[in-house]
Formats: C-alpha cells, sequence, structure tokens
C-alpha cells in the first residue's frame, strides 16, 4: 500500500477514495462492454470477458495518463483520477439530461431528417457538456482546472473574445 500511495503522491487516506471509485467505474463500464456483446452467451463468459476488458481498459488509462501527466497541471497524480472521473460524469448525464430536453424541444427523429436531428442533438447535447463540466469540475475540487480547460476549448470553438 505504501508504494501505491508514494506513486499516486497520496498523502491522507481520504485521497485512496479516488483510486477504488476509478477502478470501481472502470470495472462497471467493462461490465457494459461485456455485457453489451455476450448477453446472450451466459453469465460466466459475460464475467470472463469483463475482467479481460477491465485489463485493456486500465492498461489504456494508465497509458493516456502518462501521456496527460506533463500536459494536465496538477498538484498531485492522484487528481488526474479525479479529473477522469469529472469526464466520465459529465459525459454521461449531458446524454441523461440533453434527451429530455431535445424531446421537450418537439425534436425527435420522426419528425426531422437524421442528419438535422443529430445536428441539434449534439448542439445541444454540447451546451449542456459545458454547463456540467465546470459544474462537476467544482464539486469534484477541480475548478480552476476545468474553468482553464473550459476557456481553451470554447476559444478553440470561436468564443474566444469573450476570455480576453
Amino acid at each position: 500500500m505504501k508504494k501505491f500511495k508514494e506513486q499516486w503522491e497520496i498523502q491522507h487516506n481520504w485521497q485512496l477514495v479516488f483510486p477504488f471509485f476509478g477502478l470501481l467505474i472502470l470495472l462497471y463500464s467493462a461490465f457494459k462492454i461485456a455485457n453489451a456483446f455476450l448477453e446472450q452467451y451466459g453469465q460466466i463468459l459475460t464475467i470472463v470477458a469483463t475482467l479481460l476488458v477491465f485489463f485493456i481498459l486500465l492498461k489504456i488509462t494508465l497509458f493516456i495518463f502518462k501521456k496527460l501527466e506533463n500536459k494536465w497541471i496538477l498538484k498531485y497524480r492522484w487528481e488526474m483520477i479525479r479529473v477522469f472521473m469529472v469526464f466520465a460524469f459529465t459525459g454521461t448525464s449531458s446524454l441523461y439530461i440533453g434527451r429530455p430536453i431535445i424531446a421537450l424541444m418537439g425534436i425527435t427523429k420522426e419528425n426531422l431528417t437524421p442528419m438535422v436531428y443529430w445536428v441539434l442533438f449534439i448542439i445541444i447535447g454540447l451546451i449542456f457538456y459545458q454547463i456540467l463540466l465546470v459544474t462537476y469540475g467544482w464539486l469534484f475540487g477541480q475548478f480552476k482546472f476545468f474553468w482553464e480547460f473550459e476557456k481553451k476549448m470554447l476559444s478553440r470553438l470561436g468564443f474566444k473574445r469573450f476570455f480576453n
């Protein structure tokens, strides 16, 4: 445990919550992926595939951490997990919030062409994503990181003059 804490720069035991929940979220994602492909083949195969997908996702995630470690300015390595959790919650939440709002606006696949529907869906989803990203960043104690990230993203989308 001491080596793990040193590797992730964990100073207090409460910070272990983030690696724990990060692994739990990764395991859940692996299960959802495996279950989507192998649901009809039984639980044993799904569990084995879940473990395999979990291992692959873990390797990919650690590789991405290494690549982003020098690019993202964070005080401790364990904060990378917290940032990834914010991205995961934001992406999922923007879909759950965006779908009913699009339906309330009368935007459906039945009354629009698929191309127009998906363009509107992406635009509306992107709006909620921006708001939720900063909100979750604040809730997870990473407001400064996500506010800078947000300003950079919006300036790339052509809103640079609003942040000067």
